[in-house]
């Protein structure tokens, strides 16, 4: 198997199972033009995210790592009316072009983008939330992780991205700093009571990498 193959079977699962919107090529389109790097999630990944929100009936989202809004558009649009959306980034022009695509995808009202380091702006944020979605920084992934756990209720879902990195997070012998992180956040899950969780190896457009989905069970 190859990462063509794997693009390939995402683009027939995609073509198969989703209704095309302009919207999520629009955004994709600023993103470009303004320069960002092409490391949103794949439109599987993201109606995922979509579908995980909706099932959970979630009111309140918190996302660390906002980009160019693409996952942000996809959590965004499973909220009710009475819902919203928090997400932090630390780059300021990232978060011009966000929020450019989500007033574009009507979602203005509903979601709010905050400039600043996550470390710097998770004390100023008031939980707690139904599902926080973490896909930033990895080498702070240990942190995020803890700060996640403030901000959530018996109920709350963590996900966490990027998780695999290329199989770096079984390499004991590892001195990648992101595969590090990712480690450190998997041995802060193990020893929290209060977590129940489990990982997922994916590949697709994206590569070979995978997520880690948490339970907020006290």
């Amino acid at each position: 198997m190859t990462d063509t193959r794997w693009s390939e079977v995402d683009a027939y699962l995609v073509d198969q199972l989703h209704t095309p919107d302009p919207v999520f090529a629009e955004t994709q389109a600023r993103a470009d033009a303004a320069g960002l790097p092409s490391i949103a999630v794949a439109p599987n990944q993201g109606k995922f995210l979509n579908l995980l929100a909706r099932f959970g009936r979630v009111k309140t989202i918190l996302e660390l790592g906002t980009l160019a809004g693409y996952s942000t558009i996809w959590l965004g649009r499973a909220l009710p009316p009475d819902g919203r959306l928090l997400s932090l980034e630390a780059n300021a022009k990232h978060a011009e072009v966000a929020r450019a695509n989500i007033a574009a995808a009507g979602l203005a009202e509903a979601v709010e983008v905050r400039v600043g380091a996550a470390l710097d702006v998770l004390p100023t944020v008031a939980g707690p939330f139904d599902l926080i979605f973490i896909d930033a920084d990895k080498v702070n992934y240990p942190e995020y992780f803890r700060w996640a756990m403030r901000l959530s209720r018996p109920g709350t879902v963590i996900v966490v991205d990027n998780v695999v990195r290329q199989g770096k997070v079984a390499d004991t012998r590892t001195d990648d700093p992101n595969a590090l992180g990712v480690r450190r956040m998997h041995e802060l899950i193990a020893a929290e009571p209060r977590a129940d969780a489990t990982a997922l190896q994916t590949v697709g457009v994206k590569g070979y990498d995978g997520f880690t989905m948490v339970l907020v069970t006290d």
